[in-house]
């Protein structure tokens, strides 16, 4: 598939849970983000770099993921995506069309395999850049659990044009659509969920500072300071108060198209899950957080797009 349209980048990912928006002060006071816009029901917050918004908090009746937010380069990449998910078997939700919402911009939406919805957006709202040290400057990756890894790869591969950047035994799989070595990352669990998503910070220092600051405000990582062996960069997870692992991360691995090639990262070997050996393996109680609640997603979305 020579002529596979990619998508660009991650913008970052929208929430939603019973009573989502009461956790925003965390957000603010302590992880670092800002409230870009908020309404009824919705709070949005970015972080220091362009992105209108890296995490949404949205109420609704179950906890899970709202949308994953991408980005194209134009409105031409955007109409080709969507004629390359339809004539792949892909399960669009409209056609290409302005968005209404307040980050604007022009785009369509559908739904992965396990029914959750992804966004694909360009000409959205954008900010100039904060100077604001120690602070998230876009979302790195999501992680996301599913019962079928296999499949779930080849839909991000076939469909949307990701490609393979390394595996943790066979538990995992790393999805890139840049030079970064992952903006999705599949785990296979026992159901549909979100297991993470990892915040940006532009420097070392100012992840450490980061978990300080966590740290100074009596909110400890539930895993970490270490260095993961696939993507190369450090971590830190914590646990936000609605129940969601977030994680501080920065340096992951820039990836060379001409010279990479995918690699087996040992689970049993501790040097290639933590190359830092500081943050050790994860406890039980951190697996079974990551595992997280089981997301529905929009099942009832498909029905419809399939009806008509």
């Amino acid at each position: 598939m020579s002529d596979t349209i990619r998508v660009e980048s991650l913008r970052g990912i929208m929430m939603r849970g019973p009573g989502i928006t009461a956790t925003l002060p965390f957000y603010e006071d302590m992880w670092g983000l800002s409230l870009a816009h908020a309404e009824d029901g919705e709070a949005l917050l970015r972080g220091t770099g362009p992105e209108a918004f890296l995490y949404g908090l949205r109420d609704g009746p179950v906890y899970g993921i709202d949308y994953v937010h991408f980005a194209m380069p134009d409105r031409a990449a955007i109409d080709a995506l969507h004629a390359q998910v339809l004539a792949r078997n892909g399960c669009v939700l409209g056609r290409p069309a302005p968005f209404e919402d307040w980050a604007g911009g022009y785009g369509f939406e559908m739904l992965d395999p396990d029914d959750r919805r992804l966004r694909f957006r360009t000409e959205a709202r954008t900010h100039d850049d904060l100077k604001d040290w120690a602070k998230p400057r876009k979302v790195s990756h999501v992680v996301l659990n599913t019962p079928d890894m296999e499949d779930r790869q080849r839909f991000y591969c076939d469909v949307l044009g990701f490609r393979v950047s390394d595996y943790s035994a066979d538990q995992m799989v790393f999805l890139r659509c840049n030079t970064d070595h992952h903006s999705i990352a599949l785990v296979r669990g026992q159901y549909p969920s979100v297991n993470h998503v990892a915040f940006e910070m532009p420097t070392i220092d100012e992840f450490m500072r980061g978990i300080g600051r966590m740290k100074q405000k009596g909110h400890v990582p539930t895993w970490g300071p270490g260095r993961h062996g696939p993507g190369n960069n450090p971590f830190a997870y914590f646990v936000s108060p609605s129940g969601f692992v977030i994680e501080f991360t920065s340096e992951l691995q820039q990836i060379d198209e001409a010279t990479h090639e995918a690699k087996v990262w040992s689970r049993t070997d501790p040097e290639q899950m933590d190359r830092w050996m500081t943050a050790g393996p994860p406890t039980p109680a951190q697996r079974a957080v990551m595992q997280g609640r089981p997301d529905p997603g929009f099942a009832e979305l498909r029905a419809m797009a399939e009806a008509g």
